[in-house]
């Protein structure tokens, strides 16, 4: 039988045998909702590194102009780097490129996440078919949905994105075993509206004071791509 359990924080993971589990790593504003949407628009792969020295790194192994180099450090963009929100991203101009990324949060769970036996990266944007995919080839195995959150911290707009997938579970393997974590997101989902979840949380009203609103509004919709990023090889690219 299938167990579905929330991870609150990615420094969780330290705690957790990943062997045999699937990770589905959640950074709603906004590592994986860029991710997503990169490669819902013809990224080919993107690299998640955890840090700004690493994405240059593995830029350095590759032809200038074959790929776009973004990332963030504490909210703020570094220095050379591309703004790392799924519309800025899509301005650039992803299709056909490789996104080298790196962020505070969400590619740290992503690399924290390296000892499960499939780990996808996910957004309110993807859900619905990570979910189908995820049932459909682990029908039996046990679900860990991480909520990135930020520097140890608890993010709301992380919770909400993961009662939203908890829910989709639910309605596709009702008899699995759900964690109360996994419960307590779902209701989160269930009975509040998803703009204003992800507006009132503290990364939402950062981003609406740097006038950023329409990237959250952006990342606050549900299951409009069919992309479906895994981690394979170093890189995620669609399966």
């Amino acid at each position: 039988m299938a167990k579905v359990h929330v991870l609150l924080k990615k420094e969780e993971l330290d705690a957790q045998r990943l062997e045999g589990k699937v990770v589905v790593v959640l950074d709603i504003l906004f590592a994986t909702s860029s991710i997503v949407t990169a490669l819902a628009h013809g990224a080919s792969e993107v690299i998640a590194t955890p840090d700004g020295r690493a994405a240059q790194a593995a830029a350095a192994n590759y032809p200038a102009g074959s790929y776009v180099l973004s990332g963030e450090l504490n909210a703020d963009t570094l220095p050379g780097f591309v703004h790392p929100t799924p519309r800025a991203l899509l301005a650039e101009g992803i299709a056909g490129r490789r996104l080298i990324y790196c962020t505070t949060n969400g590619t740290v769970a992503l690399a924290k996440s390296l000892g499960a036996a499939h780990v996808y990266a996910a957004a309110l944007l993807n859900g619905r078919a990570v979910v189908e995919r995820i049932v459909a080839d682990h029908a039996e195995a046990t679900i860990l949905i991480v909520c990135s959150g930020s520097a140890d911290n608890f993010n709301l707009e992380d919770f909400y994105g993961a009662g939203y997938f908890v829910s989709l579970f639910h309605q596709a393997l009702p008899e699995a075993e759900y964690s109360d974590a996994a419960l307590a997101a779902e209701l989160l989902h269930d009975h509040c509206d998803g703009l204003d979840a992800l507006r009132r949380a503290r990364v939402g009203r950062m981003m609406l004071a740097r006038r950023l609103d329409d990237e959250v509004a952006f990342a606050a919709q549900e299951s409009c791509y069919n992309v479906v990023p895994k981690l394979q090889n170093g890189a995620l690219r669609p399966v």
